[in-house]
């Protein structure tokens, strides 16, 4: 039961640039024993890979164009051999810059194979390497794992000081389309496509992109005229009824007849927004057979909890289950925050969180993401079991005895969880 074996280099070596600095290491290295058995980094090396895929006819929320939309990903996949370290560039809500090292090794070819595909989707805002640790765990399993930079919707795009909502509206009617578009363009692809495994293909979306994999997994937004008004800052009343006709689509972006993707076999929402405003249409939720796991902090106070939990109750799926992480509030899925996020609540609060660690947090989502691709995608019967687990966590004494510890959780370390089973 070990960690990603991630390195932390303590000392951070600055650049002259006034905003820049050498690439950084996250992780600190734990013993076994303390971490989820199924955190544990996979047999296989790691490559990663940017690519850019193209919608050509993207429709559009605000006309009846279409036009272009390009999607910028990075890709991690078991690979053929070790190469230099992946470094990933990215800016903090106030547009500081950092650069992050990875495990992988950055271009290598991939090694022979069929692997299935799994789609990470960041929240509002965010960046495509949000979940690094995530992508590059699943990959060294035998998975291909593609992140979304969404545009419109990263940090570098959003600026989240004087406009934070400038991005949102095509949030709402984009991040679906962009998740099942995504899956599309790289089972087409030419360099990734005779590596991808047909038939089953996981999704895993945080707060806003769980929003997406509601959808894209079947549901239906059920935007009154007031909430597209609220969510675009539309003022005009005919405008608003105009605009929650387009977000009232079903499985990314269809008309409510259609059917979602056979190809989605798992799905997990991490902290997942539109239960608080209902702007999911609770029959919709029922109607979806997929199997989700929910992740939720009983003090999310963004997506709010309670929302989380109706969309849970009201997800119709065999197998979707309900994890809560108790004490914790939204920042549940992203990497630990690089060094210049520490100077300001701003930076900082997209990442922060004020009663766990993030590695611990990370450690727990590698291990629980990974039983849900394994179980129900690779169908490892010894992985559905990592799933079974339920109620308390907290091996608190019962008549004077211990119970054991969660499957996957060494003794005393399965503290501040419960698990909930449809």
């Amino acid at each position: 039961m070990k960690t990603f074996n991630r390195l932390l280099v303590a000392t951070i070596l600055w650049f002259c640039g006034p905003t820049v600095q050498a690439h950084q290491s996250l992780y600190q290295p734990l013993p076994d024993e303390v971490t989820p058995q199924l955190s544990a980094t996979g047999p296989q090396p790691v490559g990663a890979k940017t690519v850019t895929v193209v919608s050509a006819q993207h429709p559009q929320l605000f006309s009846d164009q279409t036009k272009s939309r390009s999607l910028t990903l990075e890709v991690w996949y078991p690979s053929a051999s070790k190469g230099d370290r992946a470094v990933y560039e990215n800016v903090t809500r106030s547009h500081k810059k950092f650069r992050i090292e990875g495990q992988a090794s950055r271009n290598t070819g991939i090694a022979q194979g069929q692997y299935p595909l799994v789609i990470l989707s960041h929240g509002y805002t965010g960046y495509r390497h949000l979940m690094f640790y995530l992508g590059e765990h699943l990959a060294s399993h035998g998975y291909i794992v593609a992140a979304i930079d969404h545009t419109d919707s990263t940090n570098l795009e959003v600026d989240f000081a004087s406009a934070p909502y400038a991005g949102f509206p095509s949030t709402l009617y984009n991040r679906a389309r962009d998740q099942q578009f995504t899956l599309d363009a790289l089972t087409n692809d030419e360099f990734f496509a005779p590596y991808i495994a047909k038939g089953k293909a996981g999704l895993v979306g945080y707060s806003m992109g769980g929003y997406g994999l509601l959808s894209t997994l079947g549901g239906c937004y059920s935007f009154s005229a007031e909430a597209a008004a609220r969510f675009t800052g539309t003022q005009e009343p005919e405008q608003a009824a105009a605009l929650a006709k387009r977000l009232n689509t079903c499985a990314a972006g269809q008309n409510a007849e259609a059917k979602p993707d056979k190809r989605w076999a798992a799905g997990v929402a991490l902290a997942p927004w539109g239960g608080q405003n209902k702007v999911l249409s609770d029959t919709s939720l029922n109607s979806i057979t997929t199997p989700v796991l929910y992740v939720a902090g009983d003090q999310d106070d963004i997506s709010g909890y309670d929302g989380i939990r109706w969309l849970f109750r009201h997800t119709g799926s065999a197998g979707s289950q309900l994890l809560t992480l108790h004490n914790a509030r939204h920042n549940i899925a992203g990497h630990p925050a690089p060094a210049n996020a520490r100077g300001n609540e701003l930076d900082i609060g997209h990442y922060y969180e004020p009663a766990w660690d993030t590695q611990v947090l990370n450690n727990i989502t590698e291990h629980f993401v990974l039983a849900m691709m394994n179980c129900h995608i690779k169908e490892h019967s010894q992985d559905c079991k990592m799933l079974e687990v339920t109620g308390d966590s907290n091996q608190t004494p019962q008549n004077g005895k211990t119970p054991e510890p969660w499957a996957g959780f060494d003794n005393r370390y399965s503290v501040g969880m419960s698990m909930e089973h449809k």
